[in-house]
This record gives structure tokens, C-alpha cells and sequence, in this order.
């Protein structure tokens, strides 16, 4: 083997053996059971980022590890067209490189373009996943736009559409005046934002002397007022409910409305009502029937019913405007200054506007029924379970669904319009046609609607239609329904809920068993990740710096149910290292082979040394507590436990102390050692693979070079380590009573060490300790396994007495068992003292300081938050220090 492991060398090599083998491909024979996930579709002009390396490092831990199972797996992979993110992608090259817009070339010309640019470039995400080591069937690959799931798109549109679950009506809508289209919540990015509230005075018509002041933060609004609304309880306002006030500038008479909408606590209590430029106030039009006045165009431009010299002026011209006209006509009260939240496109950037417009909507509460139910059933489990909260709040108080947005890439929608504006929507332009004939008596010309959908329409059908539907596939009745879905939280309503409102429409059980949502990775800080911030990890780097199988293993270490997660180089750089451990053991393993020797992993027991017995205790556990956390969705939990047992159990432990054997002189002990060596790495790499895949096939590959016979069990008979079995806890290798005394054994070399740290004494320095024990058993399992504690303590001598010792020594107690270490003639105590102390006097000083600073609350306040967390940080250092000293202080005023 090489001297170090070189991920960079492995990595491609690996995957392209794993492709030219067929191991992404699903294996039916000999299967029983079926375990299906569909990927969450990145969009295809993305490339990966740290929440997709995060997203798709659990799934193809799970993917791997089912097979590994003997499962008939199947992980279906494929892209988002991402309507709006791709369209505004290609129009600006398209300007940036010909001076073109999507209108001089037209919808067909333009689309082709789209494709082009998709064939060309359309594919970097992909290519990234397999750099992560995502192994997906590739043969399935799937294209939000591609032909079958095109035509699954119009089936549920035109089904829906007959059964009156999909309709047109004019509503508000996130309009983005840049785009020139509805877009989503989830396309809003709420931006806290320094403004204005201005106070408008509203007259009282009749009433010369009375008026009514609202506040608002977006006074070119006001043109669209069609009410004042108070609270039905405040009496201020009683005596002017039913009343019109005269609407500044404007001069239209608007009625005073009573409504519990408005809040007596806040502003002055009375608010302008504006149905056709804000969401709350739609709803208060809706339940007073009030009038509803659009006031702007689809490019945010003053438009209607208003005075002339507001007419055409862009919006945030016509506001300043307004603002001077409302100063000069004696309306404006006064102006406060606010921080407030104001919505802006995430992808233009542009402040987007409430408006009123005519879309297509799905009957979401309709659907949302059933959906509810089965949650509530259990028929589909939220991990962590405090999610399924927010899916009952979403679903609860669902909305309609507008589905239809103003662009050229998508799904068109496949509706008709006949002269008169009559709806015709059908699979097809000819069935159209054909139905437009019979309904005018005559063939007649017929337009397309120009709208596509929204890209979460097809995305909602995803578990299915990837799978063939409408068709009645073998895939389809095989996978369906999918066994998880893993996700991130922000989608649990745009994607999650509609996939389980689509699958149990149109295939009559819910599309996957369960969902498992993780947080969002962050900074070391707490700080959400963003260009802007500048402390984005990309995971290209971190793999080409420190190999995928560090950045897979570090990700699911840190992933706590129901926690976000801090990431770190330094954390990546410690599983790296982890990487590197694993590799140096095998090589340790390797360099003690002998030639023509048979590793039989059918160990005969009572060949077993003590400490073999243990090794093999704890990596049985272990194999049983890491089925167990995955089965549960606790990644974290079952990382850190092969972590704790592969790096402390087998190299910190088990490798030491089978150096006792390995150099000693029996040869049956030294063949006994090194088959159990042998037998706990290979199983400890099967336990592993789903977590650090190359490594793993890497070492599983040089084990097969090298024509090591050993039992089948141990998968060397496989092509690959992905088809051997995942290790199964055998309760014939736990050994209960051996197991413990070990671990005592363990204790007691540690509590030397810790002594032999305390009072400075260097590890290649011999030290003679007493042990004392009360326990008769304890004391005989010490004298049997006093060559290891000589060799792992690095002492000279170790007796073992049940007597005081009146020497001057430091002590310490660990499982029952006190440790004496004689110091006489270790160091000068009384020098050591005094050095000490005033090492701890400074630390006093230096934790004096910084605990003032820290509760200094202009310094919290004020300071950069890097620079508090790093004061923290010392706060911490000094604190721990101090302990030190005192511990060290502590034993040396005892002797």
C-alpha cells in the first residue's frame, strides 16, 4: 500500500469502476424487499452546493446501506428545468453576447435556445454528484421536461381541470415587475430594509374639522384605497364607522369600515385598506365587499383610475410624488422613520408587488383533506417528528394554488381559447380543435394560452412520474410507493405537501413512507451561508482538498435531528485525518500478513485472548447500535459510533495491544491476533462504506489484489464491497464478562496517563505506579493482563498491593482501582509549586479580564459578533486552564 492515502488518485478511478460494473443499477434477484427514494431535483442551472452535498451524502448513505441489506434499491436521479432561474439565465447571455432579447428571436427560436444551452452546459450538477460519490441508476435519469414526464404534466392538468379542481380567477399574486411574473413564496426573499412610515391625514367628508391619520410605508398605494378600517372595540373611531373619509390628492370617496383586522395597539388604530396592492388587505375587501382598484402595470408603472400627473410614472417615482403632493396639500402628519421587512425577488432582485391578476389556480384545500389525514394516520412519518407541526399548519390554512406564470420555459399550459374567449383544455391542439368544432358547429381558430406552469406543478408528481406514469409500468407498480424522502425544511409546504396531495390523487397512496428533513448548514458562527457574508464552502474544494469521504463523513457526523449545522474546516480537516487513520491501520494490518497464511473468520472462541474477545464485544455492539441509528434516521449518531470504535477501540487499543502477540513468540497467538485483526477491519469497512464509500472500495479492492483467503462472509468474493453484506451483530461474539475487564484495564492505563500528564512526565519516560484495589476480582484481572498495562502506560514497573504507601506520590482513583505514582525522583516539587502558581495567578488576571469584558453590555452590544464569540472563546480557554492548574496544585499539596 501507499504510505498515505491520496483521495485525489482513488476517487475517479473508483467511480468509474462502480459505473462500468453496473452497481448503480437495481438488483431484483434474491431481493425481498424493496427500498426506494427519488432525488430532490436540483435545478439544472445549478451546480452543487453545500446543502446538496448534505441533501445527497444521507440518501446515498441509505441507498448503500439497503442494498448492502440485500434490498432491491432503486434511487432515481434527475434536474429541475427550473423555469425561471434557467429562462433568466439564457436571456442574459443572450443580451451579454448578442445584444438580443428573447422577443427578437421569438418563443420557438428562443426555446431552442434553452435546450442548446441546457445539451451544453445544462449538466454540471451532475457531474458534481458523482464527484461526491452519489450513486444513483443513472439508466433512470430523469428531466422535469423530458417527453414522458411532459405528457403526466397535461394528463393531471386536464383531469384536474374536468373535475373543476383547476380554474381561472383573478386574485393577488407575487408579481415581479422585472420578470413579468407570478412567482412563489419561496421565490420572495424578505429583506429587512430601513424606510419610512408616513402619516396621511384622510378628511372627513362633511366634516371640514375631523379627520382620520394612517400610517403606511408605501404611500403610492393610497391611490388604490378603497376603505379605512378600525377596530370594531375602538372607541375612538365608534362615532365614524360608516362614514366616508375623502382620499387625499385622489378626491374618491372611501367608506370607514369596522373590522378586526385593524389593531387599536398599533399606529394610530386606523389603517388604509388597499384590496389590490396587499394580501391582508384582500382578505378585508373580500369579507366587506369592498371595490377592488389596480393602480399599476405589469412593469410597476402607474396605470387606472388615478389622477393624470401620477399616469405613467414608474412606482417609486410616483411615490415621491405623492409624498411631496400630500406635504404641500397640508395631508402629511409626520414621517418615522422604520426598519421594516420588504419582499424582493430572489431572483431579479426587483421589490415585488402584490397584484391583481388573472391566473391558473388548483383547489389546493380540495386536495389538502386526505393529505392531512394521512399524516395524522401515520400512513407518512416527519423525522424529526416536530416537523409534521408545521405541515398541519401549511395545510390547515391552505390557499389556493396559482399555478400558471408568465415565461417561456416550462410546461405550457395546454389550454385553448375559441373566439369568444370559450376554454377549451385538452392533451392535444387537434383534440382542441375537435372539440372547438363541435361546441362552434364549425372549425374555428384557436389560441394557445402563453403561460407555462410552475415549475412545483411537475415537480409534484415527481415519485410517480418518474416512474412511467401515466403508463402502467413495472416500475411503477414495483417502487411505488418511494420509502423516504429526504429533505430540507423550506420545502416541506412547496414541495413536500403537493407531492402528497398529487400521489394520492392520481395513485391513490401517499408517495413515500417517510420524510426526513435536516437543517441548514451555517457557519461556525450561527451565520446562514451566503456570497455575501463571504463564508461559503463550496464542496468542490473541500473535496479536492480533503476527498469526498471526509466532507460525507463530516456532513452526517454533524447531522443532529431537529439542529442546523455548524461546518468547519477544521471539522473536515479532523475526519480527513479520521480517513487517514484507517488507512495507516490497514497498513499496519498489511505489514503484519504473513505469505500463504488462511485469515478464517470462523474463529474458534477458545483461541481467543482476552482482549480479542473484547474487540470483538464492542465492534458487534457497535454493528447493532449503528443499524439501529440508521433505521432511525440519526446519522449522527451512528457516524460518531463508527468513529469511536474504529479510531479508539481498534487503532488506539486493539492495534496496540496486539503487539503483544504479533511480536511475542507463540505463533498460534500471533495467527489468532492477526485473523481477528483481519476479521474486525473488514467488517468495520462494510459498517463504514455507506459513510466514506472510496475509501472503503479502495481498501476492499487491495485486500482482493493481494488473494487473501478468508471466509465468504467477508465479501472478498464480491466484485465489489457495495454487493458484500452489511455485517450482522453476532451475540456469539459477545463476551459480557472478558468485554469488562478490559475496559478496566482501560481505565486504569488512562488514569496513568492522565497522572503522567498531570505532573509533566514525558511518554517515553518509564514511571513504576501501585495499584490497589479492594475487589478481589479486579485485582486478579489486573495481574492477568499486567503486560498490557506495563507496555500501553510506558511503565517500568506496576505492583499491585491492597497496602497504604507512605512515599510521597500523586494518586488517583479510577473504577475502584487507586493509582500511586511515586514522584521523588520525577521533579522538584517545591519548584514545580511555585512555577505553577504563578502560571495560575496570570490565568486568574487574564480570566478576571475577560469575564469584565463580557459583562460589559455596551461591549456585547456594540462589538463585532466575531470578536465577542472570540472573547468567549478565551473565556472558555482560561476557565479551562484554571481547572488544569488547580488539578496539578491540587495533587502536589498532597505529597
Amino acid at each position: 500500500m501507499e504510505k498515505s492515502y491520496n483521495p485525489a488518485e482513488v476517487e475517479g478511478r473508483i467511480y468509474d469502476f462502480w459505473i462500468s460494473s453496473g452497481l448503480y443499477k437495481s438488483k431484483t434477484k434474491g431481493s425481498t424487499e424493496v427500498f426506494s427514494i427519488v432525488i430532490p431535483p436540483p435545478n439544472v442551472t445549478g451546480s452543487l452546493h453545500i446543502g446538496h452535498a448534505l441533501n445527497n451524502t444521507i440518501q446515498d448513505i441509505l441507498i448503500r446501506y439497503k442494498r448492502m441489506k440485500n434490498f432491491d434499491v432503486l434511487w432515481v436521479p434527475g434536474t429541475d428545468h427550473a423555469g425561471i432561474a434557467t429562462q433568466m439565465m439564457v436571456e442574459r447571455d443572450l443580451l451579454a453576447s448578442e445584444g438580443l432579447t428573447k422577443n427578437d428571436l421569438g418563443r420557438e427560436k428562443f426555446l431552442e435556445r434553452i435546450w442548446q444551452w441546457k445539451e451544453n452546459s445544462g449538466n454540471r450538477i451532475t457531474t458534481q454528484l458523482k464527484r461526491l460519490g452519489a450513486l444513483p441508476n443513472w439508466e433512470m435519469e430523469r428531466f422535469t421536461l423530458d417527453e414522458g414526464l411532459s405528457e403526466s404534466v397535461k394528463k393531471v392538468f386536464v383531469d384536474l381541470y374536468s373535475q373543476g379542481l383547476i380554474y381561472k380567477d383573478k386574485r393577488l399574486v407575487n408579481w415581479d415587475p422585472e420578470l413579468r411574473t407570478a412567482i412563489s413564496d419561496l421565490e420572495v426573499e424578505q429583506r429587512e430594509t430601513q424606510g419610512n412610515y408616513w402619516y396621511i391625514r384622510y378628511p372627513i367628508e362633511g366634516h371640514d374639522d375631523l379627520s382620520v391619520t394612517v400610517a403606511t410605508t408605501r404611500p403610492e398605494t393610497m391611490l388604490g384605497d378603497t376603505a379605512v378600517a378600525v377596530h370594531p372595540d375602538d372607541s375612538r373611531y365608534a362615532a365614524l364607522v360608516g362614514k366616508n373619509v375623502v382620499l387625499p390628492l385622489v378626491e374618491r370617496k372611501i367608506p370607514v369600515i369596522a373590522d378586526d383586522y385593524s389593531d387599536p395597539e398599533k399606529g394610530t388604530g386606523a389603517v388604509k385598506i388597499t384590496p389590490g396592492h396587499d394580501f391582508n388587505d384582500f382578505e378585508v375587501g373580500k369579507r366587506n365587499g369592498l371595490s377592488i382598484v389596480n393602480i399599476l402595470d405589469e412593469r410597476g408603472y402607474v396605470k387606472g383610475d388615478v389622477p393624470e400627473k401620477y399616469a405613467g410614472l414608474e412606482r417609486f417615482e410616483a411615490r415621491k410624488a405623492i409624498v411631496k403632493d400630500l406635504e404641500n396639500g397640508g395631508f402629511l402628519v409626520k414621517v418615522d422613520q422604520t426598519v421594516h421587512t420588504v419582499p424582493y425577488g430572489h431572483r431579479s432582485g426587483a421589490v415585488i408587488e402584490p397584484w391583481l391578476t388573472t391566473q391558473w389556480y388548483v383547489d389546493a384545500q380540495a386536495l389538502a383533506t386526505r393529505a392531512i389525514s394521512c399524516v395524522e394516520k401515520s400512513e407518512i412519518r416527519f423525522h424529526p417528528e416536530f416537523w409534521e407541526n408545521t405541515y398541519f399548519e401549511w395545510m390547515r390554512n391552505i390557499e389556493p394554488w396559482c399555478i400558471s406564470r408568465q415565461l417561456w420555459w416550462g410546461h405550457r399550459i395546454p389550454a385553448w381559447y375559441g373566439p369568444d374567449g370559450e376554454i377549451f383544455v385538452s392533451m392535444s391542439e387537434s383534440e382542441a380543435a375537435e372539440r372547438a368544432e363541435k361546441h362552434y358547429g364549425k372549425k374555428v381558430n384557436l389560441a394557445r394560452d402563453p403561460d407555462v406552469l410552475d415549475t412545483w406543478f411537475s415537480s409534484g408528481l415527481w415519485p410517480f412520474s418518474t416512474l412511467g406514469w401515466p403508463q402502467d409500468t413495472k416500475d411503477l407498480r414495483h417502487y411505488y410507493p418511494t420509502a423516504c424522502l429526504v429533505t430540507g425544511f423550506d420545502i416541506i409546504f412547496f414541495w413536500v405537501a403537493r407531492m402528497i396531495m398529487m400521489g394520492l390523487k392520481f395513485m391513490k397512496d401517499v408517495p413515500f413512507r417517510d420524510v426526513y428533513v435536516h437543517g441548514l448548514i451555517r457557519d461556525a458562527k450561527g451565520r446562514k451561508m451566503s456570497k455575501t457574508t463571504g463564508n461559503v464552502i463550496d464542496p468542490i474544494d473541500v473535496i479536492e482538498k480533503y476527498g469526498a469521504d471526509a466532507l460525507r463523513f463530516s456532513l452526517a457526523a454533524l447531522t443532529t435531528q431537529g439542529r442546523d449545522i455548524k461546518l468547519t474546516f477544521s471539522v473536515i480537516e479532523g475526519y480527513r485525518n479520521f480517513m487517514n487513520k484507517i488507512w495507516n491501520a490497514t497498513r499496519f494490518v498489511f505489514i503484519n500478513l504473513e505469505p500463504g497464511l488462511i485469515y478464517n473468520s470462523n474463529i474458534d472462541t477458545c483461541c481467543l485472548s482476552v482482549s480479542d474477545r473484547w474487540i470483538l464485544t464492542r465492534q458487534n455492539t457497535m454493528i447493532g447500535e449503528v443499524e439501529e441509528f440508521i433505521e432511525n434516521y440519526e446519522f449522527d449518531k451512528a457516524s460518531q459510533a463508527i468513529y469511536h470504535f474504529i479510531w479508539n477501540d481498534y487503532c488506539d487499543w486493539y492495534l496496540e495491544i496486539s503487539k503483544f502477540s504479533l511480536y511475542g513468540e507463540c505463533s498460534e497467538s500471533k495467527k489468532t491476533t492477526l485473523n481477528v485483526l483481519v476479521r474486525v477491519l473488514l467488517r468495520s469497512l462494510r459498517v463504514l462504506h455507506p459513510f466514506a464509500p472510496y475509501i472503503t472500495e479502495e481498501i476492499f479492492r487491495i485486500f482482493k489484489e493481494r488473494g487473501i483467503s478468508l471466509h465468504e462472509n467477508e465479501g472478498l468474493n464480491s466484485k465489489s464491497i457495495l454487493d458484500a453484506q452489511y455485517p450482522i451483530q453476532s451475540e456469539n461474539e459477545i463476551f459480557k464478562e472478558e468485554s469488562e475487564q478490559i475496559e478496566l484495564v482501560k481505565d486504569v492505563v488512562t488514569g496513568i496517563r492522565n497522572l503522567r500528564a498531570i505532573m509533566g512526565v514525558h511518554p517515553s519516560e518509564k514511571v513504576s505506579v501501585y495499584l490497589n484495589s479492594e475487589s478481589e476480582k479486579s485485582e486478579d484481572v489486573l495481574r492477568r493482563n499486567i503486560k498490557i498495562i506495563l507496555g500501553m502506560a510506558s511503565l517500568s514497573d506496576c505492583i499491585i498491593c491492597c497496602e497504604d504507601f507512605q512515599r510521597k506520590s500523586v494518586t488517583e482513583i479510577v473504577s475502584g482501582v487507586e493509582i500511586v505514582m511515586p514522584v521523588e525522583n520525577l521533579l522538584n516539587i517545591e519548584k514545580e509549586t511555585s512555577r505553577l502558581n504563578k502560571d495560575l495567578t496570570k490565568v486568574l488576571e487574564d480570566l478576571k479580564r475577560t469575564e469584565s469584558k463580557l459583562a460589559n453590555s455596551d461591549f456585547i452590544e456594540h462589538a463585532p459578533s466575531d470578536v465577542v464569540e472570540k472573547e468567549k472563546g478565551k473565556l472558555t480557554e482560561f476557565q479551562n486552564h484554571r481547572k488544569k492548574l488547580e488539578e496539578i496544585l491540587g495533587k502536589l499539596s498532597s505529597v
